[in-house]
C-alpha cells in the first residue's frame, strides 16, 4: 500500500490556483515513494529584476519536522491571500523577490522519517567535510542508511532533493547583490533559535558583521522577542551541511545570509508530556491550538526578515560601522569565555 501524499501538497495546489499568474511555480524534481512520484516545487513572487534583493523560505528538509513545512506553507498562504487586497504588499513585491520551497523532502514527510526515502539525511548530504571533530553519528555518518544522520555513500552524487535545493538557490539567491535564506526546522530544545553558518568549522562566517547588524535591527524592532541568534558551531559541528556548501559559493561582492530557524520543540512537550509517546510528538505540536500559536508567533519573524531584505541598504554596515559590528559579533559569539 502506498502512503497518502502529504496534505501540504494539496494545499499548495489550491494556493497556486488562487494566485494564478502572480505566483510562478517550478518543478525542481520528483521523488519516488512506492508507486507514487511526489513533486518538489518552488514558488516565486515579486520582482524579476536581477539586482533585486531576495529571500528564500525552505521547509520540510527533515520529514519528521513537519511544523517547518507548515510554517512555510502558512507564510505563502498569507501572502497569496493578501495579494487580493493589500496594496502595500504589491508595492513591496516590486522591489524584492521571494522564493518558497515548502516541501524539500516530500518523501520523508510522507513516510514520517527524518531522512528521504533513500535513507539519506539531506542536511548531511553536501560535499563538505568538517574541519574539526564532529559528534559520533549526529555529525553525519557513512556507515549505513539504517542509522540516523546518514550522509550517503562515499563519492555518490547528492540526492535529488539536495541537488534541487542547491540549484534553485544558485539560480535565485546567490547571483543577487543581497539575499537571505530561511530554513525552518523544529529544534530539540526549550528556546527558539536562529542559527547561522558555519556547521563544518568553528571559525566565523565572512558576513559576520552583516549578521550582527541584522540581529541588532531585530532586537530593536521586535521588542521582547524570544529568539536566540547564534552560530550553529556553538552546539555541534557536522559534515555535509547544505547551507555551508552554498555559502562557500557566495561571490565576493555579494551578501548571502543563510539562517536556520530551530523552533524549540521541548516547549510543546513540556506542556503536553504525552507527546513523548509519539515520534512525531517529539518534533511537532500535536494539538491544533498549539500548532496555530506556533505559526502565529513565527509568521511575524518571517515578515521581519522579508522587510529587512527589502530595506537592506538602510542597515547593512559599511566602513567603520562594519568593523564595529565585527568586533561586537566576535565578542558576542566567539570570544566569550576565552578571556
Amino acid at each position: 500500500m502506498n502512503p497518502a501524499p502529504p496534505a501540504e501538497l494539496l494545499e499548495l495546489e489550491a494556493l497556486a490556483q488562487v494566485a494564478g499568474a502572480q505566483l510562478e511555480r517550478r518543478l525542481l524534481c520528483e521523488v519516488a515513494v512506492g508507486a507514487q512520484r511526489l513533486p518538489v516545487h518552488a514558488y516565486l513572487l515579486g520582482s524579476a529584476r536581477a539586482d533585486a534583493p531576495a529571500v528564500g523560505f525552505f521547509g520540510g528538509v527533515h520529514g519528521l519536522e513537519r511544523i517547518g513545512a507548515e510554517l512555510v506553507v502558512a507564510q505563502l498562504r498569507s501572502l497569496v491571500m493578501r495579494l487580493r487586497w493589500d496594496e502595500t504588499l504589491h508595492r513591496q513585491l516590486e522591489s524584492v523577490r521571494l522564493l518558497f520551497v515548502p516541501l524539500v523532502n516530500p518523501g520523508g514527510i510522507c513516510l514520517g522519517t527524518r531522512a528521504n526515502p533513500n535513507g539519506v539525511d539531506l542536511m548531511r548530504n553536501a560535499p563538505v567535510d568538517a574541519l574539526e571533530r564532529v559528534p559520533y553519528l549526529i555529525g553525519g555518518q557513512r556507515i549505513s542508511a539504517s542509522l540516523p544522520w546518514y550522509r550517503g555513500a562515499p563519492g555518490a552524487p547528492m540526492e535529488a532533493e539536495s541537488t534541487a535545493l542547491c540549484r534553485i538557490v544558485e539560480q535565485e539567491l546567490l547571483p543577487r547583490p543581497f539575499s537571505i535564506a530561511v530554513d525552518c526546522h523544529s529544534g530539540f530544545g526549550l528556546h527558539d533559535r536562529v542559527w547561522f553558518p558555519f556547521a563544518h568549522t568553528a571559525r566565523p562566517i565572512g558576513h559576520l558583521p552583516e549578521i550582527h547588524a541584522l540581529c541588532e535591527t531585530m532586537d530593536e524592532t521586535l521588542l521582547h522577542h524570544r529568539y536566540v541568534v547564534e552560530p550553529q558551531s556553538r552546539h555541534y559541528l557536522a559534515h555535509g551541511d547544505l547551507w555551508d556548501h552554498l555559502y562557500l559559493k557566495t561571490r565576493p561582492e555579494a551578501v548571502f545570509i543563510p539562517l536556520t530557524l530551530e523552533m524549540g520543540s521541548w516547549l510543546w512537550v513540556r506542556k503536553n508530556p504525552r507527546q513523548l509517546l509519539s515520534r512525531h510528538g517529539l518534533f511537532n505540536p500535536m494539538t491544533l491550538h498549539r500548532q496555530q500559536r506556533v505559526l502565529r508567533r513565527h509568521l511575524g519573524w518571517l515578515d521581519f526578515v522579508t522587510r529587512a531584505a527589502g530595506s537592506h541598504a538602510r542597515w547593512v554596515p559599511t566602513g567603520a560601522a562594519r568593523q564595529r559590528h565585527l568586533d561586537a559579533a566576535l565578542d558576542r559569539w566567539y570570544r566569550a569565555g576565552r578571556r
